[in-house]
Order: C-alpha cells, then structure tokens, then sequence
C-alpha cells in the first residue's frame, strides 16, 4: 500500500508531517537510494527503503492494548490536577498511545488503547 512520504516519515516516527515535507525539500531523504525532493512522492514501505540523512527509517509496528483500568485512574493524557492516568501505568518506551473511549475515575473495567 502506498502513502505519501511525509506521512511515511511522520508515522515511523522520524518527523512531523510539517517536519517531513522541510526534510524532503532540503534533499535529505532517499528513497531507494535516490534523493526525493518532490513532495506527495509515494512510497510503499513493504517495497520501498526510505532513509534519512543515511540512516534507514522503519514503519513503527502498530500497538494495541486491553487495559483494565482501575478506579480512581483517569483516561486523559495530562491531567492539570495532577491524578494518575492510563498512561502511568504503562510503560514509557511503548510510545505515543491513543485511548478509545474514555471511562470515568469512579470506574473500572475495560479500556482499550492504540
């Protein structure tokens, strides 16, 4: 499946899409090792190697997680009242993870996050 390469860079976690399409056009991304700095070029990540500044740039592998949440735990990422979130108890080399739902702090049970 093909995706433009500044989503490409933005999803494997080298850049921002804003960030990505500067890379390209200052000629520091190869596809294939060819320099691209056309942007809305498509890249297929299962065909294609991307690099940046040399160094190959990989797709991240997509997480999903089943969580019980206990009570008193919120489903927001940064809480001004500074309660514990979902994202305390994980561990924090898993990445940026997105919550489906939310539950309420008096709640518990099952949330999934991506």
């Amino acid at each position: 499946m093909t995706v433009r390469l500044q989503k490409f860079l933005s999803e494997a976690g080298a850049a921002s899409r804003r960030e990505g399409e500067k890379l390209i056009l200052s000629g520091r991304v190869t596809v294939d090792g060819q320099v691209v700095r056309l942007l809305g070029t498509k890249v297929d990540p299962a065909k294609n190697e991307v690099s940046l500044n040399g160094k190959p740039v990989r797709p991240k592998a997509k997480r999903f997680i089943a969580l019980n949440k206990p009570t008193k735990i919120i489903c927001t990422r940064r809480d001004t009242h500074a309660r514990a979130t979902v994202f305390d108890l994980l561990p924090s080399d898993w990445g940026h993870l997105f919550t489906i739902g939310r539950l309420d702090a008096d709640s518990e049970g099952l949330i999934l996050l991506t």
